[in-house]
C-alpha cells in the first residue's frame, strides 16, 4: 500500500489535470463548447437515451442538461423522439451530423495527444491508458455516485 505521502502528490497531479483539461476544450470547434461534446460523447458511449440520464452521467441539474442539449439540437447533431414507454419525455438520438461531429471532436483529441505525447513511447502510452483505466475502475462510475456531505 502507497505511503500518505504518495497520496498527497497523487492529489496534487490529479489536481493539474484541470490544465490539461482546458487545453483540451481549447482545441474544441467554435460551435461545439464542452457541455455540447459532452453530450455527443455520451450518446455515442451509450446510445440513445433520456434527458434524465443525460443529467445524471453530466453529474449536472436538468436544467444545465436541456441548455447542452438544445444547443447540439439546434445544430441538427442529435433528434428528440417519442419514448414509446412515455410519451411525455423524449429519447435522444445521434444524427449524421452528430456522427461527423464526433469525428471532428475525434480528431482533434487524438491530434492534440499526439503533439503533446510526442516524446512518449507506445510502451508509455500503454501504461498511462491502463493506469489511468484502473484509476476510474477503483473509483467506479463516479458520475452517478451519490454524494455525501462534507
Amino acid at each position: 500500500m502507497a505511503t500518505q505521502r504518495h497520496y498527497d502528490e497523487l492529489a496534487r497531479q490529479l489536481s493539474a489535470f484541470g490544465a490539461i483539461k482546458r487545453d483540451m476544450a481549447r482545441i474544441l470547434p467554435h460551435d461545439c463548447p464542452t457541455g455540447s461534446a459532452a453530450v455527443l460523447t455520451l450518446l455515442k458511449r451509450y446510445g440513445d437515451m433520456r434527458m434524465s440520464k443525460i443529467a445524471e452521467l453530466l453529474a449536472v441539474d436538468v436544467s444545465v442538461a436541456s441548455r447542452h442539449v438544445a444547443h447540439v439540437a439546434d445544430r441538427g447533431w442529435i433528434e428528440r423522439h417519442p419514448d414509446p414507454a412515455d410519451k411525455r419525455s423524449r429519447i435522444l438520438s445521434l444524427t449524421d451530423k452528430g456522427w461527423k461531429q464526433l469525428d471532428v471532436l475525434n480528431e482533434r483529441s487524438t491530434q492534440l495527444l499526439a503533439d503533446r505525447l510526442s516524446d512518449w513511447s507506445d510502451d508509455e502510452v500503454n501504461q498511462l491508458i491502463a493506469l489511468m483505466t484502473r484509476l476510474r475502475d477503483s473509483f467506479g462510475d463516479c458520475r452517478t455516485t451519490t454524494r455525501t456531505p462534507a
